[in-house]
């Protein structure tokens, strides 16, 4: 078993633990990293970019030197690697929560609770529930699904695929430190720019993926792949942000529903551009975008399998094609060398 293959084999056996068992209700490693993060915060914060990039460079730098000296020492032992990024994608991913609290919010707007639900909405989002109607609350939830399905479930994989299990603790890092520091607010205007920049940057390849595999996904809840991929291609950039519109637009074309609008935060307000052509979504259509977020789950599953299995032997062979050619260009009289 080569490392490639490895790694294959521990994303497909974390995606099953996910899939499984959920986030780790105890001793979460991603809540201890916000904890140390927070701690490390305290110690630099200071009201400049300066001090963010070296924030984002320690925080984030730490953890991956460590995943690389934990790849580094089972180069050779590959059950033991499977086993390290198993454990380390089980940990990063969170599919079946994000599905879970979906579920939830989609139970509590059926039967009518509205208080149940705004009280819930903290778990899926940052808005101020407090003046939200029931059309409100599925969109915000619509929106959360769409977005998250790409940072917590394709953008793990895609990373871990690419780099391993230092590209999975890399990646959540970064999207942890986004988080908790990415965002507009007077404290982290300047401080969480590198953050959010270096987020923007990790998620540029996942969230076209994202949107594509729901466009491809869509009829597993009878969606419409020709509306997805019209609405996908008109509104993917209406939004502010560079990786959200793209998943959004394509799950509103795929549900049918319009998205966007007027979002409040605590202490600010964002109106943003209107995504889709269909109605505010309903209850039923949650149900629909967490059946369409798992079936994105498993196509994404499928890409990155398929790519950390292939990646290596690719290299090589690419790699002795541009030997190959290099001697060829070297040698006196080749066809395509140069006389020297």
């Amino acid at each position: 078993m080569g490392s490639g293959t490895a790694n294959a084999a521990g994303l497909a056996a974390g995606y099953a633990l996910d899939a499984l068992f959920g986030d780790p209700r105890r001793f979460h490693p991603v809540a201890g990293f916000g904890q140390a993060a927070a701690a490390l915060e305290n110690r630099l914060y200071r009201p400049n970019r300066s001090a963010g990039a070296a924030y984002a460079a320690l925080a984030v730098g730490v953890p991956v030197l460590v995943a690389v000296a934990a790849a580094t020492a089972t180069r050779q032992r590959p059950i033991a690697r499977a086993a390290l990024v198993a454990a380390g994608t089980w940990t990063v991913l969170g599919g079946r929560t994000l599905r879970h609290e979906a579920t939830v919010m989609g139970r509590a707007l059926r039967q009518g609770d509205l208080p149940a639900a705004r009280g819930r909405l903290n778990h899926l989002c940052g808005r101020d529930p407090s003046m939200l109607d029931e059309p409100e609350l599925a969109r915000a939830t619509v929106e959360s699904v769409a977005e998250n399905t790409s940072d917590a479930v394709v953008a793990p994989l895609v990373w871990g695929a690419v780099a391993g299990l230092p590209g999975l603790i890399g990646y959540r890092a970064v999207n942890t430190l986004d988080a908790m520091v990415g965002h507009r607010s007077p404290r982290y205007a300047r401080f969480g720019t590198a953050a959010a920049r270096l987020d923007d940057l990790l998620n540029l390849v996942p969230s076209r993926l994202t949107a594509l595999l729901t466009i491809v996904t869509a009829p597993t809840v009878r969606g419409d792949r020709g509306r997805a991929w019209r609405i996908w291609r008109r509104d993917r950039n209406d939004h502010p942000s560079p990786n959200s519109g793209q998943c959004e637009s394509a799950m509103a074309g795929a549900l049918g529903v319009r998205l966007g609008g007027r979002n409040v935060y605590f202490g600010r307000s964002e109106v943003r551009p209107f995504l889709g052509d269909g109605p505010r979504p309903e209850a039923r259509h949650i149900r629909r975008a967490a059946r369409l977020s798992g079936s994105v789950g498993l196509a994404a599953l499928g890409v990155a399998v398929t790519y950390a299995i292939t990646a290596r032997p690719r290299r090589a062979l690419l790699g002795g094609l541009a030997r190959v050619v290099r001697s060829r260009a070297l040698r006196p009289g080749s066809p395509t060398g140069v006389r020297r």
